[in-house]
């Protein structure tokens, strides 16, 4: 064989799926309302043969992964990085506001996430960072790529991949 193989190994279970609500702007001045999905994460790892004979672990991809899953579910996704949203944590409640709309939600029931806009792209990219935060530094040194993909709604997938290294 001319190539050498190349190795991936990807999880997606019934039981990866988060509901949340979201909101986001777009076309520059809309804002749409708040409303929820039944999320899917699908996660790829490359990478080459371990000692194992395996790129990375079944199991531990999994539980990393419904570790995330856990944190986001029935949850509120709120962006701490929108030009135009203001995400306010008061300790007991978070405070969104966009031009003359206000929501208030129980601080428990809200995750503040470190990006421009709520959208599924930035949600996969926000998972593949969490994923890297779980594991060691053996684990993220043997993958080669790290792909994520969120399903916002039924056949609609937003995919974000990272090349390595990861160490």
């Amino acid at each position: 064989m001319a190539n050498s193989p190349q190795y991936y190994v990807r999880v997606t279970k019934d039981h990866l799926v988060f509901s949340a609500a979201h909101f986001i702007t777009f076309n520059g001045n809309i804002c749409e309302r708040l409303h929820g999905h039944n999320w899917r994460l699908a996660v790829e790892v490359a990478g080459p043969l371990d000692e194992n004979r395996y790129v990375f672990d079944f199991i531990a991809l999994r539980d990393a992964a419904q570790k995330v899953v856990d944190e986001l579910d029935h949850r509120v996704l709120l962006p701490t990085q929108h030009e135009t949203i203001s995400v306010v944590d008061h300790g007991h409640e978070v405070e969104a506001r966009y031009e003359d709309r206000r929501w208030i939600f129980p601080r428990e029931d809200c995750v503040l996430l470190p990006v421009i806009n709520t959208t599924a792209e930035e949600i996969a990219n926000w998972i593949a960072g969490r994923l890297l935060e779980q594991w060691d530094e053996s684990a993220r040194r043997s993958i080669t790529r790290l792909q994520t993909e969120v399903e916002e709604n039924f056949g609609q997938w937003a995919i974000c991949r990272h090349d390595g290294p990861f160490a």
